[in-house]
Order: structure tokens, then C-alpha cells, then sequence
């Protein structure tokens, strides 16, 4: 058997409908996973679901909409998904936002609350939902996304990068408090990846173009990119890696 192999786990993937989220997804169920789909649209999520169900078989994946600015609404995912599927075994926390472009200075208080609350708060209610049943299995895997965001300043995403250098933080409490459990809780920090959450930092050929000439390996990510790193860190062959978080980014940060 694989070390990497998922079969019989149920993994639940925020954020799923599209970009880094479904490209992990996707990766999960490859290794045998079944998966929840969750974004704030359902018909995305069911569209997700069906060509994942289409590729690995019926059951393979599930539809499930939730909002991650609503606690109501996870507490919901995650009863649906136990009783559709079972007991959640791997968490994977990838959605987030962010509201507003610009310096610090001009941020308004709901922006910046809505980007702590989004990025940083949401993921803890995750992670709280995720716990028990893992812990009475006495194993599990949690994983958060964040980004090299967290590691550095910046002039337009400063909130953003803020609530990222949270989530670094969050994996390591979560992983201290509960690896007795037997429940592993680690991160992967993205660099530039070509999504639509990212298009703005990507669309300008010009400065794209400057941008993949500074990185070592001259070009920025796609999302397949960082499943990689989320199907390790969710399965047996991470069985000793707790409360790190993987940079996977090009080489954009050396």
C-alpha cells in the first residue's frame, strides 16, 4: 500500500469549487478519498462533484455549500457531511478573501474585520468542528492554507498578509494541543498561483512577465501545483509532520 494512499478517509475541502481548492480536491480523491465540495455556490459545488464522481465513481464526492463567514452554515457542512459520508479525517481549510487593495492606511474597519474573520477566524471554527471526531479515532489531518504572504510585508495586500501570519500560528498552537491525539495540523503557504482569487496579481502581461523573470524556476504556479504538498500532509507518509507550514512557491521567498 501507498503512503500516500487515502482510501476509506472522507476529507473536507473549503473553497473546492475552483482553483487551489479543487485542484486538492481532485488530488484527494485520486489517492481514494471521498470529498466534501464546498463554496458558497451550490451549483458550482455540484458541478465539481460531478466530474470528480464522473473520473473515481459515484460517492466519490459530495456537494455541500457553506459560507465560511457563517458559523451556522460549517457546523451544517460538517453534520452533512458526517451523516452523508462519515466522520471527517482530513480537514483541509482553503477558502478565503480579500476585500480590499491598498495601503493599510485606507483599510475600513469592516474590511479588515471581514478579512480576519474570512482568513483567520473561520479556519479556528474548522478546526473546532473538525476535533472531536478526530480525536476519538485518535487521528487526523488538518490543513490550513495560508501564503508567503505571511512571511513578508506588503505595500496593497497588508491585511491580507496579516490574517496569513496568523494561520502560520494557528498551525501551531492546534498541532501542540493535539498532537497527543494523534492528530496532525500543518499549513502550506502558496506563492503567486494562477487562479481567479490571484487574477489581479497575474493579469498584467508586463508585469507577469517581470514577475516569472525574478522567480528561480520563471514562472508562477498553477493550481496542480500545490496538491502535492496537501496529499502529503494528509496522508500516512506525514505521520511526523506537525505544525509546520510547507512554502511551495517557485522559490519566490530564497
Amino acid at each position: 500500500m501507498s503512503a500516500f494512499d487515502l482510501t476509506g478517509k472522507v476529507a473536507v475541502v473549503t473553497g473546492s469549487s475552483r482553483g487551489i481548492g479543487r485542484a486538492i480536491a481532485e488530488g484527494l480523491a485520486a489517492q481514494g478519498a471521498r470529498v466534501v465540495i464546498s463554496s458558497r455556490k451550490q451549483d458550482a459545488c455540484e458541478e465539481v462533484a460531478a466530474a470528480i464522481n464522473a473520473e473515481h465513481g459515484d460517492g466519490t464526492a459530495v456537494a455541500i455549500a457553506a459560507s465560511i463567514s457563517e458559523k451556522a452554515q460549517l457546523e451544517d457542512l460538517f453534520a452533512q457531511a458526517k451523516s452523508r459520508l462519515g466522520a471527517v479525517d482530513i480537514l483541509v481549510c482553503n477558502a478565503a478573501t480579500n476585500p480590499y487593495f491598498g495601503s493599510m492606511d485606507g483599510i475600513a474597519d469592516e474590511q479588515f474585520r471581514k478579512t480576519l474573520d474570512n482568513n483567520v477566524l473561520s479556519n479556528h471554527w474548522l478546526v473546532q468542528l473538525a476535533l472531536p471526531d478526530m480525536r476519538k479515532r485518535g487521528d487526523g489531518a488538518i490543513v490550513i492554507i495560508s501564503s508567503i504572504g505571511g512571511l513578508r510585508a506588503s505595500t496593497t495586500l497588508g491585511a491580507y498578509c496579516i490574517s496569513k501570519a496568523a494561520d502560520f500560528q494557528l498551525v501551531r498552537n492546534y498541532a501542540a494541543e493535539n498532537g497527543k491525539h494523534g492528530i496532525r495540523v500543518n499549513g502550506i503557504a502558496p506563492g503567486l498561483v494562477k487562479t481567479e482569487f490571484a487574477r489581479a496579481l497575474w493579469d498584467n502581461p508586463e508585469a507577469l512577465a517581470a514577475t516569472e523573470k525574478a522567480l528561480p524556476m520563471r514562472r508562477i504556479g498553477d493550481p496542480d501545483d500545490i496538491t502535492g504538498a496537501a496529499v502529503y500532509l494528509a496522508s500516512p507518509a506525514a505521520r511526523w509532520t506537525t505544525g509546520q507550514t510547507i512554502v511551495v512557491d517557485g522559490g519566490a521567498t530564497i
